[in-house]
């Protein structure tokens, strides 16, 4: 089939690091892709080499003459130009609309149904709404046919020895990707006290690391290493490479779970409050049937590290929180991604 997909840009790539994920893994089953797309830029360190049965487009005026699509994608909500759904009237696609990754409950009411458009360019289109999720009655998550076999053949050590980063045998290895965080100061403090290699990612991480650490990119027993921008599918080796991976948005926090390491979640900030209550849904779902002494840590840590409860506390003990990881990766698994679930929904409403 011929999918178009539409993604605006909004500020962290979060959107484009999503979409980019999905056209790729469409692409892989031999699907063709159309991603259109407002900033492209981001493409060129986070994809360069591109990908075989995806073309990316500058975000269309409307007006050009194409082939009509079998499926139509609105990422996230970002409508298409009002001439391009007045075109999709002629030849009526399956119509998507991509939603945000949420653990709250109304996701499993809502995934699936239709919402017909009464007024408009697509009036008499039905629009359906996807949801991922981490549930059977959501759309899934998303996860590549061969991502679990390539961490499990992944080197580590060569990774990072590729990259000229030498860990000591008695060090942590931290993996830090946040937004600007008042908590980062009591984290760097939190790991200087034991030996910690912080891996920070290029962007505010890297920026607030070396501000709090100094030219010697040093404190205690911590040593800091700047990366540079790194495509996707390195930053899946950095995951996987390191102990604990600090995360943050949406498409990093799901890549953090099927690494299935101790991680962080800063959950993308809203003014209203609504984060507060996302985190504390997906910490309900991933807490259940944890003990209450440990389960009470994470959450604390989780809470503090996006502002929402007292001082930063430090981190628990490694073997419990990875064996929870585990057990929660492996139950996704139990789930259909979410590429395969998408693919059948569309090939059912055709």
């Amino acid at each position: 089939m011929l999918w178009d997909l539409f993604c605006r840009v909004v500020d962290n790539f979060g959107d484009i690091g999503v979409c980019w994920r999905a056209a790729a893994d469409l692409a892989s089953r031999g699907e063709r892709v159309r991603l259109w797309i407002d900033a492209p830029d981001a493409l060129a360190w986070m994809a360069p080499k591109g990908c075989v049965g995806v073309q990316v487009l500058p975000w269309p005026d409307g007006s050009a003459e194409m082939q009509a699509s079998d499926v139509v994608i609105e990422a996230f909500g970002c409508s298409p130009p009002p001439g391009f759904v007045a075109r999709m009237a002629a030849a009526p696609p399956v119509w998507i609309n991509l939603e945000y990754l949420s653990a709250e409950d109304y996701v499993e009411r809502s995934h699936g149904l239709p919402s017909p458009q009464l007024s408009g360019p697509g009036r008499g289109l039905t629009k359906w709404f996807f949801y991922p999720g981490f549930t059977r009655r959501t759309g899934g998550l998303l996860r590549e046919p061969g991502l679990l076999s390539c961490q499990q053949s992944f080197d580590a050590a060569a990774w990072l020895a590729d990259r000229a980063v030498q860990p000591h045998p008695s060090e942590r290895i931290v993996s830090l990707f946040c937004y600007d965080n008042p908590s980062l100061p009591a984290l760097i403090d939190r790991l200087a006290a034991e030996p910690t290699l912080l891996l920070a990612t290029a962007g505010a991480a890297a920026a607030q690391a070396a501000s709090l650490l100094g030219t010697s990119l040093r404190r205690g027993a911590l040593r800091a290493v700047l990366l540079p921008a790194l495509p996707q599918t390195e930053f899946d080796c950095l995951l996987w490479a390191a102990d604990v991976n600090f995360v943050r948005g949406e498409d990093s926090f799901v890549r953090a779970q099927w690494a299935a390491k101790p991680f962080v979640w800063q959950i993308y900030p809203q003014d209203d409050g609504a984060h507060a209550l996302k985190l504390a849904a997906f910490a309900e779902r991933f807490l259940a049937g944890v003990p209450a002494g440990p389960a009470g840590e994470w959450r604390r840590l989780w809470a503090a590290w996006n502002g929402l409860d007292g001082e930063l506390p430090p981190l628990p003990a490694l073997g419990p929180w990875r064996r929870r990881c585990e057990d929660w990766r492996d139950g996704l698994l139990a789930q259909p991604d979410l590429i395969t679930q998408l693919m059948g929904f569309v090939n059912e409403r055709r």
